[in-house]
């Protein structure tokens, strides 16, 4: 655990040797003091006018393109995040701010008449203040830019708690953000829990992204001060494949959701669903899938499964399946590096952790559904409700089929993972709270609604 006096240390997970950077954490009273200066910078940040907050996201979007080739190799050595990957999330980067660099122009806000009298009724939405914003390792440019450049836009302030692992992609992203922004409008606090308590305590709205039990307690802590919360948490998605889909295409679909990125993505698969007669077509064409997924270096472009972010997550992912029987296990390189091959496996008791937990690796277990409606009441039987994805060639099944799952996103013959950022974002029960993220509903979020009453001072 990382306390105020500690250093933040944050290794390559391909060469744990390689320290990528080493930062002071500031400590809690710090953190404190962060808000408060990006509290005073706000008001001038707001008031500045749509066109410069709508130049500064382009300006941003535009460093962040420039950039792209140093991002991407950044995101590979500090977080493991195979090249190909890498260089996609700094694209949607550069499209996240163009995308919210739009909205300072965007219309809001409603005019009605009054139900007596003469005079005007009016809605507008304004910006909270300071957004705190706490994010995870596994997406460094993108998630802190779906929650920062909405809150940038509608006039906020933002105060950025990273996780300690993606520190250098997060200190490399404000030094873009700095450039484009008024002193104090945007802040990156490197640091763990004591900071990202602070930033808590303190931010006028909270934005989180991370493990359930963290956020559960963000949730409870926002809560108890009255300020808007949203948490994007954990997940245990499925994917179910009808008889009628195409077997081949879907196991290409499941293999890279459940590899890639060694799975180290909350709408990565974890649970494969095959109903009826698709078991024994899709354990086959499933199992051949996955040893071919290239498990190495991810600085070389041809890996799809990097290391895992740490040594402990690398332990969890191999403890959790120790004593089940393998479909397949892919090779895994020797050496330092925090690697765990992709597996897929059977026969998993009930009440066991993967069928409760999430792994947050390239594992998955496959299970057998007799019908559409039993497919749906295993994908609903665990506590996360994030996405789920359904492979089927039916149209009826999509239509009619589909609104019984328990989850925030539902993906038709389309892979669990991806992300398309100018859409909402979110899960249902310990998955997420509060309002969703990204697309117009982001600039709800992180903004209020005030309704104005406007009469006349004289009489007609």
């Amino acid at each position: 655990m990382i306390t105020a006096l500690d250093p933040v240390v944050s290794r390559n997970p391909a060469d744990p040797s390689d320290v990528v950077v080493r930062a002071a954490a500031p400590g809690a009273f710090a953190a404190v003091d962060a808000v408060e200066r990006a509290r005073t910078a706000q008001p001038g940040w707001r008031l500045g006018g749509a066109a410069a907050r709508s130049g500064a996201l382009g300006a941003i979007a535009a460093a962040v393109e420039a950039a792209a080739d140093e991002l991407a190799a950044l995101a590979v050595r500090e977080v493991g995040k195979p090249l190909t990957e890498a260089r996609a999330e700094v694209a949607r980067t550069a499209a996240i701010w163009r995308y919210y660099a739009e909205a300072p122009y965007a219309a809001e806000g409603s005019v009605h008449e009054p139900a007596t009298g003469a005079g005007l009724l009016l809605t507008r939405r304004r910006p909270h203040g300071v957004a705190g914003l706490v994010t995870p390792w596994n997406f460094p440019f993108a998630i802190p830019s779906w929650k920062a450049a909405p809150a940038l836009a509608t006039g906020n302030a933002v105060v950025l708690k990273p996780a300690p692992e993606a520190t250098a992609c997060a200190l490399r992203l404000a030094e873009i953000v700095q450039q484009a922004v008024p002193d104090g409008v945007f802040t990156v606090l490197p640091g763990g829990a004591s900071e990202g308590n602070a930033v808590v305590s303190a931010a006028d709205a909270v934005s989180f992204t991370g493990s359930t039990v963290v956020g559960q307690a963000v949730v409870a802590r926002a809560a108890a001060r009255g300020i808007p919360v949203q948490a994007e948490m954990g997940g245990l998605n499925a994917a179910i494949v009808l008889p009628d889909a195409d077997i081949a295409t879907a196991a290409a679909h499941l293999a890279a959701a459940i590899a890639g990125y060694a799975g180290q993505k909350c709408t990565a698969t974890s649970r494969v669903i095959a109903v009826g007669a698709a078991v024994g077509p899709l354990r086959e064409a499933l199992a051949e899938r996955l040893r071919s997924v290239t498990v190495g270096d991810p600085a070389d472009p041809a890996t799809a499964c990097g290391p895992l972010i740490d040594e402990r997550a690398r332990d969890q992912v191999t403890g959790s399946s120790r004593g089940l029987p393998e479909l397949v296990r892919a090779r895994a390189p020797h050496g330092d590096g925090w690697y765990a091959a992709p597996a897929l496996v059977t026969d998993v008791p009930p009440g066991h952790r993967l069928l409760r937990e999430e792994v947050f690796g390239p594992l998955a277990v496959l299970l057998a559904a007799d019908d559409l409606g039993h497919a749906v009441r295993i994908a609903n039987s665990t506590p996360y409700g994030l996405v789920t994805s359904v492979h089927t060639a039916s149209l009826d099944t999509a239509l009619h089929g589909l609104d019984q799952l328990d989850s925030g996103m539902i993906r038709v013959n389309a892979p669990s993972t991806g992300v398309d950022f100018h859409l909402p974002f979110g899960g249902t029960k310990a998955s997420s709270h509060g309002p969703r993220e990204q697309g117009h509903a982001a600039l709800e979020f992180y903004t209020s609604s005030r309704t104005y009453t406007l009469t006349p001072a004289l009489s007609p």
